[in-house]
């Protein structure tokens, strides 16, 4: 058990002993009782706000109630000092003995260090990506992606099960579009000289391969035939195609989901009329008419009526529609649909989605909580587009797609790892500039190579060890100095670090603590270039050159686990 959760356990003891002595009502609700690190260091290693947030039920004074919590915990081996701050908070000073052991915690727990069971095995949907399948992936999903599944590994490691959905919506006019766009160049690969590819089309070249397949599978079959005759076989043709290249692009980044679900096969299925029919029986969707848009007056506007969704009874400005006047379903009750049954499957669903569709996030919400009775959470992380750069300047790469950047382009460009830490530097919701020069960068600067670099150094001791010929001796923790204590409380705060962003639904804050982590090691490193016995390897004190190291291997366990919740590889050399 990990040194927060072991005080989380203390506090929760204490706060028995009084209530079983009447002094507080047994039985409090304790869920929003936090245990972390004081704000400042001074006031201690642990801090609680327990009294603060029971003094009210309990009918206590929260000073005085964090008094009674204090005398009780002071009497706790592992605690060194009680002191209350403020209107109630409880600051604790911990004893080195429970540092050391916290070190031997990361050793004996290796890669699990940080693992939690909060999740409780409960299953979480993660959908993200989920670009149309009419190309390969461009930098604005490449930021999507990497949120997405850093989050869905760090869910895995806080206790959930986790399913990686893509949402694959090949039932629209867009995949139409794609159909005919390649049978334009189906034509060209049978020597027909197409000239420019009209407005509207898709122009990649990355179209050209499918099209020569189709042209070598069934001649000039096509070629004059009317829409009908080639629309369903092109289309099926593109977007297996298009899904083998966006699997390959996602492969390039680490990424392989567990499900890529079909919003034609769903509507093929039926799926967005059982939705239909079971909201209907809620009385959630019901026929009217929708009011004219602003700006319309009544004699530009032809009311319909059509099947509308009563979104605004959970929060919406309106009733939404879910289908056209065509018969045919709105993006939105598609969308709907897909919720529907992918509800069934999950005990909470997550989506992530570009900025640019912020617009839908209130009624999709509203969706979702009347599909499930508002019984399955369900949360929309949005993700900032990204701007590239080159030494600050505006970068301009090549578009081997043809009006766009691809995320093979940048992958190639700068390496996996460049990219994935990059993008997890920021929250995701916040602009992002993906500087070429910067990311690639060796400097401490760059938060990637920062973090790779203390990995490499910390591998690196094993062979300098060997080279300076120094036996091998026995570790003794008693012999860490209050600096280097203070990395293993740094250290200590990561399963709570992993807790925390995982209930926020925010991997970014592994990679700013992998941050500090990192200055920490290279300031202790460093100090050994002023003062030769703080060096990590002491020649003639093999017992605290192996204590050291003790220590150092602590802080690259600590490293790899958070880089692996990251995706990205801790390197043990670097060029």
């Amino acid at each position: 058990m990990t040194l927060f959760r072991r005080f989380s356990d203390h506090i929760a003891s204490a706060l028995d002993a009084i209530a079983a002595r009447d002094a507080i009502p047994a039985g409090l609700d304790r869920r929003a009782i936090s245990v972390e690190p004081p704000r400042d260091p001074a006031h201690g290693d642990v801090a609680t706000n327990a009294a603060m947030v029971l003094s009210k039920p309990a009918g206590m004074n929260p000073r005085a109630l964090a008094e009674l919590l204090a005398a009780e915990l002071v009497s706790v081996a592992e605690v060194e000092e009680a002191s209350v701050a403020g209107p109630g908070f409880i600051n604790l000073r911990v004893s080195a003995d429970s540092w050391r052991a916290e070190l031997a915690a990361i050793h004996g727990d290796g890669d699990d260090y940080g693992r939690s069971k909060m999740g409780e095995d409960r299953c979480v949907n993660v959908e993200y990506v989920s670009a149309n399948p009419t190309g390969p992936m461009h930098v604005g999903h490449c930021r999507g992606a990497v949120v997405g599944d850093a989050l869905a590994a760090l869910l895995e490691f806080a206790g959930h099960k986790v399913v990686r959905e893509y949402y694959v919506n090949d039932a629209g006019a867009q995949v139409d579009v794609l159909a005919r766009s390649v049978h334009m160049r189906y034509r060209e690969a049978l020597g027909e000289d197409i000239g420019a590819i009209p407005e509207g089309l898709y122009p990649g070249d990355y179209l050209k391969p499918v099209a020569a397949r189709l042209a070598t599978e069934y001649g000039d079959r096509f070629v004059g035939a009317p829409e009908r005759a080639w629309l369903g076989l092109f289309r099926a043709e593109a977007v297996s195609a298009m899904l083998d290249m966006i699997r390959a692009d996602l492969a390039k980044l680490g990424i392989h989901h567990d499900i890529f679900s079909s919003e034609a096969e769903l509507q093929a299925a039926g799926k967005p009329d059982e939705a239909e029919k079971w909201l209907r029986e809620q009385d959630l969707v019901y026929d009217g008419m929708l009011e004219a848009p602003k700006g319309e007056t009544p004699e530009d506007w032809e009311a319909v009526e059509l099947p509308l969704f009563r979104s605004t009874r959970f929060g919406d400005d309106q009733d939404r529609p879910i289908k056209k006047s065509d018969g045919s379903w709105t993006y939105f009750g598609a969308d709907l649909a897909y919720h529907f049954q992918k509800a069934q499957d999950a005990d909470e669903l997550i989506d992530i989605w570009g900025a640019d569709h912020a617009g839908t996030v209130k009624r999709i919400k509203a969706a979702v909580a009347a599909l499930t009775g508002g019984e399955k959470p369900f949360d929309i992380k949005l993700v900032q587009m990204v701007r590239l750069l080159k030494n600050g300047e505006p970068f301009k790469m090549s578009k081997r797609a043809g009006n766009f950047v691809t995320l093979a382009d940048i992958v190639d460009e700068v390496g996996k790892d460049a990219v994935r830490f990059t993008m997890l530097t920021r929250k995701a919701d916040a602009q992002m500039d993906f500087d070429f020069a910067k990311v690639v960068e060796a400097s401490r600067d760059n938060p990637v190579f920062y973090v790779q670099y203390a990995h490499a150094r910390i591998a690196s001791l094993k062979r300098k060890l060997a080279d300076a010929g120094i036996a091998k001796a026995v570790p003794d923790p008693a012999r860490l100095d209050d600096n280097e204590l203070a990395i293993v409380k740094l250290l200590a705060q990561f399963p709570r670090i992993v807790e925390s962003a995982a209930a926020a639904r925010e991997p970014h804050r592994i990679a700013f603590y992998l941050g500090d982590v990192a200055a920490a090691f290279h300031a202790w490193w460093n100090m050994g270039n002023d003062r030769p016995e703080a060096r990590i390897i002491i020649a003639d004190d093999a017992e605290l050159t192996a204590t050291r190291l003790y220590l150092a291997d602590g802080i690259g366990q600590v490293i790899r686990n958070g880089l692996h919740l990251m995706g990205v590889e801790a390197l043990e050399e670097m060029l």
